[in-house]
């Protein structure tokens, strides 16, 4: 199989590209870098392609050693013919080798092989052969035999359908035609285990539906149910229609003594062999395509959290509320840096709300805090009213905002965190984190596995390393689109620059520790074990402020400089310019870039990256998201009325809809038919996590604590 030609085919991209793509990846290159800097190679190929492609490759790679294996195993059993050859090196799938393979496979020994031991393949080629002129029982006579364990006719023909019903089950035509049946016109069924009791599951007590109408979502939930042992759920194939077709297969020859025999063969084949399998088969496939679809839906919705804009020059406080336990405040500086940290017991049972607001007006004035941002956890709500009343009270003017604290006890209770902070206890760090995750939220949320961020849906039910490596590679994809300070940033975010692993993130910082600020790119080289390759892959995303070299402030790749230099001089300006905020207006200044590219001896697209970074350095990508909404007001459940139209900030988006925070303690439901006039197939097609929209109450059920919301306006 031609791999390049293959993957060009599937991605719709042309094959000089899939081809130099592959050659990247292969000498080492990682997602971003290519995307990056090698855009004049691969014909400016981005980061999702390049992922998909890189996935593609792997599984065909995987494919291609597989049929390897297989035409080996079969040789050395001497039954490799030309025309197996050709099937094997023609399949595209995993499962059409597997098919093939099927016969050939050494197998554990099933009721066919025990039959073959007692010398019954000469009768099942009998049958096979269908010209039979009188009852089989006749033939199957010359079979028994005391030594070999055949006691009668009756046996010796059992262990010849067996084998006939292995030969069946076995032949790849056959079983690539009832897959392709069944998931064309089966369906899945599910029933409850127990129909009185009551979960979750309700939905699912009597359900079925065509297999290739199975919405992803629908998947998953019945997999759960089935794992908790609330629901039975099958698979009910076109049994009738398949049973006909492998008679007509296997009967070739009208013959009154083997046709019933074979159509007992063709029956057993299918229920305990082939049924059984398929069915296996099937889920397993509408699981992985649900696991992708969700994966790919986790990823989105991580994408746009990561992606949200910074809060910056703003000292925060940060809010994990509780009940008994009382809640923590951390106070952290504009830069990341915690000044403070206390315990107040606003909330039930304590309820030292007075108390807790005089500490709170002598935090504000002291360290001039401007916003406080609160974990959306338990007691979220009766913080919010506390400090709805305490901001009343203020001669100045302090907003909060309810943050997603997902994660937030997960990384307090982290190795990470206890280095971080190894004087503050679990609440303290969790404090910090909360307003540091609206400070800047992609270096706080870096810290913490992307699966516990909690903006995915049956994320515990998925293969886990799938999940962790799509959410590592929408993580790696962001923290390199923005970019990193090199004299800043936590070893947590620098391992997930391009390029730098675990270790290497770690000598970062302690060479930083040791010797004092990195002054240029090229002192990086002199950290433990960063090679010229590791520096290739990372050095055009981690940015120096103040330093030597204001190129090194900009994402322009070292290996461009001379031509930067090059560039500027043409143009009558010093590098030094860079530093007053970039040099509007250069672009128009160039009149023919194809011939200035040739000059500086770069690339067309290269030349127009950086005259866009020079225009304007480092620009945060993050400065394009929509601004998250800071209140100063609270409303509560009970106070929304149908038609009642309101902002809020979506907040988590699923197959079936969008989860929107409007500022009340529970968040409300957009279902997908209520996004847009506008037929969509996803949710994602109209929202994103992080967008700020306007909805209107639709319904509110006090008793179930569910708001219903309509976009339709």
């Amino acid at each position: 199989m031609d791999l390049i030609k293959k993957i060009a085919q599937e991605l719709g991209i042309a094959p000089w590209q899939a081809g130099a793509a592959v050659k990247l990846i292969d000498e080492g290159n990682t997602i971003p870098f290519i995307s990056r800097y090698r855009k004049e190679v691969t014909g400016s190929l981005n980061d999702e392609a390049l992922r998909n492609l890189s996935e593609r490759l792997t599984y065909l790679r995987n494919l291609e050693d597989k049929k390897s294996q297989v035409l080996s195993s079969i040789e050395e059993q001497g039954k490799l013919t030309e025309e197996l050859r050709e099937q094997i090196l023609a399949a595209e799938t995993l499962v059409i080798v597997d098919d093939l393979y099927r016969p050939y496979r050494p197998k554990r020994r099933t009721r066919a092989t025990i039959a073959k031991e007692k010398g019954l393949e000469g009768l099942a080629d009998f049958i096979m052969l269908q010209m039979a002129k009188e009852p089989l029982e006749k033939e199957a006579e010359k079979y028994i035999s005391q030594e070999k364990g055949v006691a009668d006719a009756k046996e010796a023909l059992e262990g010849a359908r067996d084998i006939l019903a292995e030969r069946v089950s076995d032949e790849a035509d056959y079983r690539s035609y009832i897959r392709k049946l069944t998931f064309q016109e089966g369906k899945i069924t599910s029933v409850a285990k127990d129909g009185t009791q009551q979960s979750v599951y309700e939905m699912y007590y009597q359900f079925e539906e065509p297999v290739k109408k199975l919405a992803g979502h629908r998947i998953l939930a019945l997999n759960r149910g089935e794992a908790e042992k609330v629901l039975t759920v099958k698979l009910e194939a076109p049994k009738e229609r398949i049973l006909r077709y492998l008679e007509k297969q296997v009967i070739v020859r009208e013959n009154p003594y083997t046709s019933p025999v074979l159509s007992q063969v063709a029956e057993d084949g299918y229920e305990r062999l082939i049924a059984p399998a398929i069915e296996r088969e099937i889920r397993g496939e509408l699981t992985e395509r649900a696991e992708d679809g969700a994966i790919k839906v986790f990823g989105k919705n991580l994408e746009q959290l990561l992606m949200q804009p910074p809060i910056e020059g703003k000292v925060v406080l940060g809010w994990d509320p509780a009940f008994r336990t009382g809640c923590k405040l951390a106070v952290v500086d504009a830069t990341g840096k915690v000044l403070d940290t206390v315990v107040i017991y606003p909330t039930a049972p304590q309820n030292k709300v007075e108390e807790a607001k005089r500490t709170l007006k002598k935090l504000i004035a002291k360290y001039g805090i401007s916003l406080i941002s609160v974990g959306n956890g338990t007691a979220s709500r009766e913080s919010e009213m506390v400090i709805v009343e305490l901001l009343k009270e203020l001669p100045v003017k302090v907003q909060y905002i309810i943050v997603n604290e997902a994660g937030a006890s997960v990384y307090s209770a982290s190795k990470l965190a206890t280095e971080e902070f190894p004087n503050f206890d679990v609440g303290q760090r969790s404090a910090a984190s909360i307003a540091r995750r609206l400070q800047d939220p992609l270096a706080e949320l870096v810290k913490i596995d992307p699966k516990s961020i909690g903006v995915g849906q049956y994320q515990h039910d998925m293969n886990q390393k799938k999940l962790s490596e799509a959410l590592g590679g929408v993580v790696e994809d962001c923290v390199n689109r923005v970019g990193v300070d090199l004299n800043t940033a936590s070893a947590s975010l620098l391992e997930y620059v391009s390029g730098i692993s675990r270790t290497l993130a770690k000598n970062i910082v302690a060479y930083r520790e040791e010797n004092g600020r990195f002054q240029d790119r090229r002192a990086l080289l002199k950290v433990p074990k960063l090679g010229p390759k590791a520096f290739e892959q990372c050095a055009g995303f981690l940015r120096i402020r103040g330093g030597k070299n204001p190129l090194d402030t900009t994402s322009v790749h070292p290996e461009s400089y001379e031509a930067a230099e090059k560039l500027l001089k043409s143009l009558g300006y010093t590098r030094e310019e860079l530093l007053k905020g970039g040099l509007p207006g250069i672009s128009k200044k160039i009149t023919q870039p194809d011939k200035l590219a040739a000059e500086l001896g770069i690339g067309e697209i290269t030349l127009g990256d950086m005259v866009k970074e020079l225009e304007k350095p480092a620009r945060d990508p993050r400065e394009e998201m929509p601004r998250p909404i800071l209140r100063t007001d609270v409303l509560e459940m009970k106070d929304l009325t149908p038609g009642m139209v309101l902002k809020g900030t979506v907040r988590n988006v699923i197959d079936f809809g969008a989860f929107v925070d409007i500022g009340v303690h529970q968040d409300g439901l957009v279902h997908i038919s209520q996004m847009t006039e506008r037929f969509i197939r996803h949710p994602l097609e109209a929202v994103s996590v992080g967008d700020i929209v306007e909805v209107k109450v639709l319904g509110v059920d006090l008793q179930k604590k569910r708001i219903s919301l309509t976009m339709k306006l």
